[in-house]
């Protein structure tokens, strides 16, 4: 199968070209013309962790002429305390943390804070820039500039050594430890602190892009916002490399070669992945998740954020092992392991769809008849400590996978992809929650060992999900749920114990969605071409191609898609996901 898959997917916004601008010297004219008529203006440029600061200062100083610049970090409480504070929830554990519950305002000393605060004050006239994570707790300022970045955009400058955590002077720690910081304590924060800033932003500041910022005004990014949780649309995708990665992502998408193989494709996680907005000819990259956090009733539907909040439930992603190696084998915590343990609200319940197979590929999925608990767990740590290779094949099932096969896979069940698959991971959002309980005996691409959570594995593993239980619950689940002519409508999983439906639709001719009070999301999964239609005019045609994942805001409650292209008069197929109601 041949594809056009788009990796750069943008949404023009209507109607707000001349509110946005590029680089730092329009974004200086632009702030400067505001300021004008003042004798003395305070900039206040709230900042995500990540932001390069200091760029941004380099950048604006020559146009805004600043008379004072104040770090507001400076207020911060010591770095020791701050570690004190959050220590017992990142815990020891190379990986995995608690949810942490601060806000900004606990990591700065008021009496600090009320220093600065004179310091602004004591300026008679000029311009004052206060700038910072937490520049906000300074003063109000006259301007409030929100300069942000996608998630994606900070792993990277973790990999680089470029930025450690915020305040943490840990460049040179290990990468998992810093991503494991940022997950369960400071994007938290920092997303709690954007969050509270919505009514009281005036432009908004992609600093994504190495010396090339974009500005906007902050209603320009509502309207734009607005207009697009009433319409299809692509995240921005990104690829990683793995231990276990194929030869499919790079061929079939035509990615750049990289040392290592792709392992990850991730094309539909929210929280990570963010969202381009063309302002006619500027590109403005913003995190996605601002997108659940400003419209989440249109985009996710009244019944799905009255039950998960503003967060994206759902999950896609993808797993290439084609010319690969095993997944690690492994299970996901219960719902109540990852409340407990963990502060989350529900867990990483999730199905493979097989997108592709080589010959022979297979899937280990739930345990053989049988199995003893204490053998098992403890040929496992056996093989944890050196002591030989875990038995795998005597211990788990393992079943043939074939293109457009669906394994469901509810929490608390042992599995794992074997090479020669290419699969469309559909789950729950909690995505790092994954326990490995033995890694083929290999070392990561840091050549560090993998970690492994063996611990955390023996108290979720389910043990009577067993040969018989899987292939009756687990496995093949394929029920016809409607048809008409060229099309047909079935029914592929979750399993009831999950709460996301999947439903794959076969079609040669237009068929007509519905909504469900959920907001949706797609893969075309057969097929070259497909186009998205409202049969009411509420957006116009979108299109997509194979593998693409795409979304359906909550706020569309019927959409027509239809083979185009090179598709005509062919059967292609799409896969959707939605929380059940």
């Amino acid at each position: 199968m041949t594809t056009a898959y788009n990796k750069e997917p943008s949404i023009g916004i209507r109607g707000r070209d001349q509110d946005v601008c590029r680089g730092y010297a329009a974004i200086g004219t632009v702030l400067q013309s505001r300021l004008q008529n003042n004798t003395k203006s305070v900039v206040v440029i709230e900042c995500y962790p990540g932001v390069r600061q200091q760029e941004i200062m380099e950048g604006l100083r020559p146009y805004l002429h600043p008379t004072d610049v104040i770090e507001a970090e400076a207020a911060a409480i010591d770095a020791a305390k701050i570690n004190g504070m959050v220590e017992r929830y990142l815990t020891d554990d190379r990986v995995f943390g608690y949810m942490a519950p601060f806000h900004i305002e606990e990591m700065y000393d008021p009496h600090k804070l009320a220093k600065l605060r004179e310091r602004v004050e004591a300026v008679p006239e000029g311009t004052v820039i206060v700038i910072g994570f937490g520049a906000s707790l300074v003063t109000h300022g006259d301007l409030l500039v929100y300069a942000d970045l996608a998630r994606w955009e900070i792993q990277l400058r973790y990999r680089s050594k470029e930025f450690g955590n915020w305040l943490a002077h840990n460049e040179d720690e290990d990468m998992l430890r810093k991503y494991k910081r940022g997950y369960f304590h400071e994007w938290r924060m920092a997303d709690r602190l954007k969050r509270s800033l919505f009514q009281r932003i005036d432009y908004y500041l992609d600093t994504n892009a190495q010396n090339d910022p974009k500005l906007a005004l902050w209603d320009a990014v509502l309207d734009g916002m607005e207009q697009i949780s009433r319409q299809p649309f692509r995240l921005v995708p990104y690829f990683d490399p793995g231990v276990w990665g194929g030869i499919w992502l790079e061929s079939k998408l035509f990615l750049p070669n990289k040392e290592h193989p792709y392992a990850w494709g991730f094309d539909g996680v929210p929280e990570e992945n963010s969202l381009y907005l063309d302002f006619g000819s500027v590109r403005m990259e913003v995190p996605a998740i601002n997108l659940v956090f400003l419209q989440p009733k249109s985009l996710l539907g009244e019944r799905v954020y009255s039950r998960f909040g503003a967060e994206f439930p759902i999950r896609f992603d993808f797993l290439d092992t084609m010319g690969g190696q095993h997944l690690s084998l492994q299970v996901h915590p219960t719902t109540d392991y990852i409340q407990t343990r963990f502060g989350m609200p529900y867990t990483q319940d999730e199905s493979y769809y097989i997108l592709d197979a080589k010959p022979g590929a297979q899937v280990y999925l739930g345990l053989k008849e049988g199995v003893a608990p204490e053998q098992m767990l403890n040929d496992l740590r056996k093989a944890e400590r050196g002591g030989g290779s875990f038995p795998a094949e005597q211990y788990v099932n393992v079943f043939p996978a074939s293109k457009h096969d669906h394994f469901l896979i509810p929490a608390g069940t042992v599995h794992c992809s074997g090479s020669d698959c290419m699969v469309l991971e559909i789950s729950a959002t909690p995505y790092i929650f994954t326990f490995k309980l033995w890694d083929w005996d290999r070392l990561g691409l840091d050549g560090k060992p993998r970690p492994v959570h063996l611990d955390h594995g023996a108290q979720v593993i389910q043990w009577d999900r067993t040969t018989s239980w899987v292939e009756r619950e687990l496995v093949g689940r394929v029920e016809l749920v409607a048809e008409g002519n060229g099309w047909r409508e079935e029914r592929t999983g979750l399993h009831e114990f999950e709460f996301i439906e999947t439903r794959r639709h076969w079609f040669s001719e237009p068929v007509l969605h519905t909504g469900n009070g959920s907001v949706q999301m797609l893969n075309l999964v057969e097929g070259e071409e497909a186009v998205v239609e409202s049969p009411d005019g509420m957006f116009e045609p979108f299109v997509v191609h194979y593998a693409e994942t795409f979304i359906i805001p909550a706020s569309i409650e019927r959409f027509v898609i239809r083979p185009s292209g090179p598709s005509v008069g062919r059967t292609i197929a799409t896969i959707k996901a939605f929380v059940k109601g």
